[in-house]
């Protein structure tokens, strides 16, 4: 979607800076919720978006289009690939790593799929990544690296890995390749049931037609996929057709309990810093003296059961920008930035900054601690100069479940999100799924 960032007030209200929460130290947690030495510690590639080095950050993986905003554009593409998917990251420091890249392609559940590099790519599956510069102007020295990724012969999941000289990984990032071989209609459905679950939900019907491709046992061979806001963690899976229509060679997808019904939470929480020379949207005090500079949010508070309040987000993204220099790419400084959430009592679990800025996941990096004097929840993270939406989330009581945004932010049908349907299909004989189909659907644009 298309967003305008807004020009900045002058806010003059302070607030103490304050440590990171006390880390977890459980050590069965998920390797997102544990302390950052132990989270980065564990080197092995993992298929999904996931940083290994905690020099690596502020990583984009976005398909370019010259267009305003470009880099809120999932790495989804056609087969075709007109436009390639890029990747871009910072590397902290004042040395430039070598580093290579290569691609995996991976089946329906993110695992490597079983064909060889060659089937998938038409060139050895090692690029180096030669492009990159120097930050200039910045206390926090870095270098920031640029890869388009070559294009590919085959539909599908696929990861993109970036490794040191070593060969260790130091960032993965998964990227969609599409072949429209179905027609696949994503359209908004109604809710059943009470009032608060309509008001509170938003419901994704969709159905789709092979009467141009033979499909065998399509009713269950056919593997769907629903995602909001381009999220993997909160994504939908395992939906089965309620309704087979052979003679029109169609399969629906029409649900009555919620199967395919997101909650449609709030508008996404946000804060401009692309400048660091004046207080943005969100911004409490700055201050310039310090290496990294020191960046204070104006306090919040829970938004779960307030009316619906409407304005223009970024569905959770961020954007590097430096307003006083430009192409905040490499212009752009880093921040140390601090959060301050007002609540009278602790949640009924750990609580996170969530959103881009984490890779949608819960780490211990973002987590809030809780102050019981005070009654608010602070914490602090290094960020790059930009403009952020993010989320505040509750730790899940039950291992896999997606985070609880809804206990601060509240949840309400007119919210804004952008939702995709992925389609796999893996042909008899092959070694595979493909991704057979892909359409996307902006509910409540503005």
């Amino acid at each position: 979607m298309r967003f305008r960032l807004l020009p900045y007030p002058l806010i003059l209200l302070a607030t103490a800076c304050v440590p990171l929460g006390t880390p977890i130290t459980n050590p069965n947690a998920p390797v997102s919720q544990q302390r950052p030495a132990e989270y980065y510690a564990d080197r092995t590639l993992r298929y999904q978006d996931y940083i290994y080095d905690p020099s690596v950050r502020s990583v984009q993986c976005y398909v370019p289009t010259a267009q305003a905003n470009d880099v809120l554009l999932p790495p989804i593409v056609p087969l075709s690939q007109e436009q390639p998917v890029t990747l871009e990251f910072d590397v902290l420091g004042e040395q430039a790593p070598r580093l290579t890249a290569k691609l995996v392609h991976c089946d329906l559940g993110w695992t490597p799929s079983q064909i060889t590099d060659m089937q998938f790519l038409g060139e050895i599956n090692e690029f180096t990544l030669t492009n990159y510069r120097i930050s200039v102007n910045t206390k926090t020295p870095y270098y920031h690296y640029a890869l388009q990724v070559p294009r590919v012969k085959l539909s599908g999941n696929y990861v993109l890995v970036v490794q040191n000289a070593a060969g260790v990984p130091l960032v993965s990032r998964r990227m969609l390749v599409y072949d429209n071989q179905v027609i696949a209609n994503l359209e908004q459905g109604i809710l059943a049931g009470g009032t608060d679950a309509r008001y509170a939900y938003q419901q994704l019907n969709f159905n789709i037609n092979y009467s141009a491709v033979a499909l065998v046992n399509p009713a269950a061979e056919v593997k769907v996929v629903l995602r909001q806001n381009y999220r993997w963690d909160n994504a939908h899976y395992n939906l089965a057709p309620t309704f087979v229509r052979d003679a029109e060679r169609v399969l629906q997808y029409q649900y009555i309990n919620y199967e395919n019904a997101f909650a449609g939470l709030s508008e996404y929480r946000y804060f401009d810093m692309r400048s660091l020379q004046a207080n943005g949207l969100g911004v409490a005090r700055l201050l310039r003296q310090t290496a990294p500079v020191q960046v204070e949010l104006l306090p919040e508070t829970t938004r779960n059961g307030l009316a619906y309040n409407q304005y223009v987000d970024a569905n959770g993204q961020r954007v590097f920008e430096n307003r006083e220099f430009g192409n905040g790419a490499y212009n752009g400084d880093y921040a140390m930035v601090t959060f301050n959430l007002k609540a009278d009592k602790p949640a009924p679990g750990p609580v996170y900054v969530l959103g881009a800025l984490s890779d949608w996941q819960l780490k211990e990096e973002f987590r809030l601690a809780y102050d019981s004097l005070q009654q608010r929840y602070t914490g602090r993270a290094l960020l790059k100069q930009g403009y952020y939406n993010y989320s505040y989330a509750v730790a899940p009581q039950r291992a896999g479940a997606a985070p609880d945004e809804v206990y601060f932010e509240g949840t309400h049908q007119e919210t804004e999100n952008q939702y995709d349907l992925l389609v796999y299909y893996r042909p008899p004989g092959t070694r595979t799924d493909l991704l057979i189909a892909y359409q996307a659907l902006d509910l409540n644009k503005r």
